[in-house]
């Protein structure tokens, strides 16, 4: 247990159950229960599919990416860490500041759900007062310490899978024609050659779903930085990562593959999902359609979970990479400060703080604000933190053959390298250059800069550290792969070993 100095370390508290939830929980909430749908209607049930598809199997590299690292070094600052010792300290610095914020911000547009979705129910109650009593459970389930938020992610994110399984049996049952309220006109296919289906609006359609998918897909990379607080991560970590992708890409593509055989992608009501009109919402529009009267408080109440689920992960996460900024001395040192249940307990005070402050601007500036300028700039973090990753897998493995190891050394491999990171780069590269390609070329420059703000945010990290500290490139025979300084490391290395018995 930890004494809550500064010689301390996190505690192993998280089991197999949590990581493997807590991967789930991350990537499944909003974009699937309500954006889903706007993804149909703007490119056709075929060209939602074949978007998903392809930034799953991005993500399943990133995945087997990330896995390989955290397996042999399960550190709660994750691709921060990894980015310092193998490529260059000025980029890990960066991407563990901009990590920070996007996750901290992102508990401020959680308070905001939390308070929209209250008001289906609760219509003549302030949100603020939502918003403040969810901050407060989320404070308190981290406080708790990580077996305290892997135990609520579990449940949360619980109650999102079994969700999603009871909306794809239902679904399956109306396509067949066993429950009432399938395909229109009864011809199964008939949705997938409506209009220009399955491929409505062609590439450019297509590639604009792309990157929806990708914030959909957000989270996954949670279990890297859990991995530093999960019990025995040397067998943990690759289970979590083998199981959980396909669960994702299975939910995901089950979903969208059942709302475009029951919906048309010209229905209007797609369009007009949004987490303040749950009632056209692709899975409360399908329900609908069996006689289920109460299919939006239903989904009003899973959404609920998700959001609650999302500023779980934001708090647990963002606190967990501001303390591994301060351990290596790019944050302030009074942020490594621990309590007694192992908790980066001033850490959480101040992320908890700088969300309650966002929310705040939210108040005063509405949409128009200072609040909008700040999740616009936490927009992009998602996709340069994949970047990171893909950049420090790359340079991991090549270190590691150039100071006389062997791949084969490691418990878990990552699938296909190099094409893995590579393809994971580039592709993360094309959707940050072309995130808002539209306004560019009508030369909407202001509305450009707000989509572009994450990219400045970055940089405003890694330049002046970059210039202040004169950070190089790490030599790859100089890459440090020492992992004395983990606690737990022995315990680690006795399981992977009876694993390999």
């Amino acid at each position: 247990m930890s004494k809550g100095n500064d010689g301390e370390h996190l505690n192993r508290a998280l089991k197999p159950r949590h990581l493997n939830m807590i991967a789930i929980g991350g990537a499944i909430g909003t974009g699937l229960f309500v954006a889903s749908g706007s993804s149909i209607s703007g490119a056709g049930p075929g060209g939602a599919l074949l978007a998903y598809a392809v930034i799953g199997t991005m993500v399943f590299f990133l995945m087997t990416s990330l896995g390989e690292m955290a397996t042999y070094m399960p550190v709660s600052g994750s691709f921060e860490t990894y980015a310092t010792r193998f490529v260059d300290p000025a980029l890990g610095f960066a991407l563990g500041w901009n990590y920070w914020y996007n996750w901290a911000i992102t508990v401020a547009s959680e308070m905001v759900a939390g308070a929209i979705v209250m008001g289906y129910w609760f219509p003549n109650i302030h949100g603020a007062i939502w918003s403040i009593l969810f901050l407060a459970l989320l404070f308190g389930l981290n406080i708790l310490g990580a077996r305290g938020y892997g135990e609520a992610e579990f449940w949360f994110a619980g109650i999102k899978v079994v969700t999603i399984v009871v909306f794809l049996i239902i679904g399956v049952l109306m396509i067949l024609g066993i429950m009432k309220g399938g395909p229109e006109g009864g011809h199964l296919f008939d949705n997938w050659v409506n209009g220009d289906a399955p491929f409505h609006g062609g590439f450019l359609a297509i590639f604009g779903i792309t990157m929806a998918a990708g914030y959909s897909f957000q989270g996954t990379e949670i279990v890297g930085v859990a991995a530093g607080e999960t019990e025995n991560p040397g067998v943990a970590v690759p289970k979590a990562i083998k199981t959980v992708f396909w669960r994702i890409l299975i939910f995901y593509i089950g979903a969208l593959t059942v709302i475009g055989f029951i919906l048309p992608y010209t229905d209007p009501n797609l369009l007009s999902g949004a987490t303040d009109n749950i009632a056209m919402s692709p899975f409360v529009l399908v329900l609908r359609r069996t006689g289920f009267a109460a299919a939006a408080s239903v989904m009003n109440a899973v959404i609920l979970t998700s959001v609650l689920s999302c500023g779980n992960s934001g708090l647990y996460t963002s606190s967990r990479m501001l303390y591994a900024l301060s351990k290596e001395g790019k944050a302030p040192s009074f942020l490594s400060k621990l309590s007694s249940r192992g908790v980066p307990i001033n850490c959480l005070y101040f992320t908890a703080g700088f969300a309650l402050l966002c929310f705040v601007l939210y108040l005063t500036g509405g949409e128009n604000g200072v609040y909008l300028w700040l999740v616009n700039g936490s927009g992009m973090a998602g996709f340069i933190a994949w970047l990171g990753i893909a950049i420090s897998h790359y340079r991991f493995r090549k270190a590691w053959v150039a100071q006389g190891h062997s791949p084969h050394e490691f418990k878990y491999h990552a699938a296909l390298y190099p094409f893995g990171p590579i393809f994971a780069f580039l592709l993360c590269a094309i959707v940050i250059l072309f995130q808002d390609y539209q306004d560019i070329l009508a030369g909407n420059w202001m509305s450009a800069f707000g989509m572009y703000l994450g990219i400045f945010v970055f940089l405003a990290f890694f330049i002046p550290y970059k210039v202040i500290k004169k950070t190089k490139i790490v030599p790859l025979k100089d890459c440090d792969f020492s992992t004395d300084n983990i606690t737990g490391m022995d315990d680690i290395v006795s399981e992977i070993d009876k694993e390999r018995k």
